[in-house]
C-alpha cells in the first residue's frame, strides 16, 4: 500500500501523457540507442569514441527517465473533479491576496495539483508548495499565511470551485 505522503495526484490528462511518455522512450527511443549503440561499437576503439559516449549518456538518461516515470506512474491517484467545502487537490482556490507591506494585492485564482502538473505561470500550484499546504484543508472565509523570501503574504479564501 502508497503511503499517503507518496501518492502522486495527477489529472487523467496528465496520466495519460506520462504513459506514452514511457510508451515512446521504452520502445522507440531505447531501439534508437541501441542502434547507435552497434553503430559506434563498429567504428572501433570504444576508449576515444565520442559517438559510443554520447550513445551511453544518452541510454543512462533514457533509462533514469523510465525509471522515474514508472515510479510516478505507480504512485498515481487520478485527480477526481468535484465539488469541495475545503480545499484539496483538484479544487480551484479564488483567493484574495494581500502582502504584508500592502503594496500588492488582488485577487487570485489557483488550482491546487501535484508536483508533476505544477506550473505556477498558469496558476497550478502544488498541494506541497508553500501556498498549497497552507491553503490544504482549509474553507471559504477562511485566511492563511504564507511565507515567502519577500516576507509574510495573506490570503483570503473568496470561494472554492
Amino acid at each position: 500500500m502508497i503511503d499517503q505522503n507518496d501518492i502522486e495526484y495527477l489529472s487523467k490528462e496528465r496520466f495519460e501523457k506520462l504513459q506514452e511518455e514511457l510508451k515512446f522512450l521504452s520502445n522507440e527511443c531505447r531501439k534508437k540507442i541501441a542502434e547507435r549503440l552497434e553503430y559506434a561499437k563498429s567504428l572501433g576503439d570504444l576508449s576515444e569514441n565520442a559517438e559510443y559516449q554520447q550513445a551511453k549518456d544518452d541510454q543512462t538518461a533514457n533509462e533514469m527517465r523510465v525509471a522515474e516515470l514508472g515510479d510516478i506512474l505507480q504512485r498515481a491517484e487520478i485527480i477526481q473533479k468535484s465539488s469541495a467545502d475545503v480545499v484539496k487537490v483538484g479544487i480551484k482556490v479564488v483567493a484574495k491576496k494581500s502582502e504584508a507591506k500592502a503594496e500588492k494585492s488582488g485577487v487570485c485564482e489557483f488550482l491546487i495539483v501535484g508536483p508533476e502538473e505544477a506550473d505556477p505561470m498558469a496558476n497550478k500550484i502544488s498541494h506541497e508548495s508553500p501556498i498549497g499546504r497552507a491553503l490544504l484543508g482549509k474553507k471559504k472565509g477562511e485566511e492563511v499565511n504564507v511565507f515567502t523570501p519577500k516576507g509574510a503574504v495573506y490570503y483570503k479564501i473568496l470561494d472554492i470551485l
